[in-house]
């Protein structure tokens, strides 16, 4: 069987590098991006290759990468690399974090966010689709926080809720083409993501890890996991689903 191929945004660090990893374990080739830091990116590539499969790396910045040019540059990339013009998943992980009491969230802060977390994926998705083969899948990420609040994260969850949304209609437009997408909602997780908060601040932690069932608070492996088992054919018939991954957090 031919390995399948995954294009991961955000694939440096943190959950994108736990389902780049995770997926190349599991036998799947991987195209991930990175936003500045090329030398951790090619870092990941390295460690996907030991698991025997491909990996490439392209630079991708979600607020300003001209998209057209970047779908030219990863079709490329599928020619060159993995002999073939065409690959099978699309992960939309890339984000930024944010962190304002909705009363003191400026334009310039909600302008960001939703460059980031609902332009950036509608419109690399709509341009990438053209290239995923039928029965292939786009999974988006959203959070666990469009679903429970706490203060602070109105516009970063507003966004996400967006995005959750979208889902559902990608799933339903694709269909006819066999494409499935779905939406993977993490709770808190321990890395560097929003600056690190849930991994270094031990009160934070503690706090979060009271209010989750199952004691802790999330590990990117967990996600990465998640992601790889939700893009296996054994996942095939699910489609247009929110999946939140939090271990129970905020019952």
């Amino acid at each position: 069987m031919t390995a399948k191929i995954a294009l991961i945004t955000g694939a440096s660090r943190g959950l994108g590098r736990a389902a780049a990893l995770h997926l190349a374990a599991a036998g799947t080739h991987v195209i991930g991006t990175y936003r500045s830091a090329k030398d951790e990116a090619e870092s990941v590539a390295r460690e996907i290759r030991a698991h025997g499969v491909k990996a490439a790396m392209l630079p991708f910045d979600a607020e300003t990468t001209d998209i057209a040019a970047f779908v030219g540059a990863v079709q490329k990339t599928l020619e060159s690399e993995f002999g073939t013009g065409r690959f099978d998943h699309l992960v939309n992980n890339a984000g930024v974090g944010g962190y304002t009491a909705f009363a003191d969230t400026t334009p310039e802060q909600l302008d960001q966010l939703y460059r980031v977390h609902v332009r950036a994926p509608f419109l690399l998705t709509q341009a990438l689709v053209p290239m995923i083969n039928t029965g292939g899948s786009v999974l988006f990420v959203s959070s666990g926080l469009a679903r429970f609040t706490l203060p602070g994260y109105s516009a970063y969850a507003a966004m996400k809720g967006a995005i959750e949304v979208l889902t559902r209609y990608v799933a339903r437009e694709l269909g006819e083409r066999g494409i499935r997408a779905n939406v993977l909602a993490p709770g808190a997780i321990a890395t560097d993501f929003g600056g690190g908060a849930v991994r270094d601040n031990a009160d934070l932690n503690a706090l979060v890890a009271s209010t989750t069932a199952l004691g802790r608070v999330g590990e990117a492996d967990d996600i990465g996991a998640a992601i790889t088992a939700l893009l296996s054919d054994a996942m095939h018939w699910t489609n247009g689903t929110r999946i939140e991954v939090s271990g129970g957090q905020s019952l």
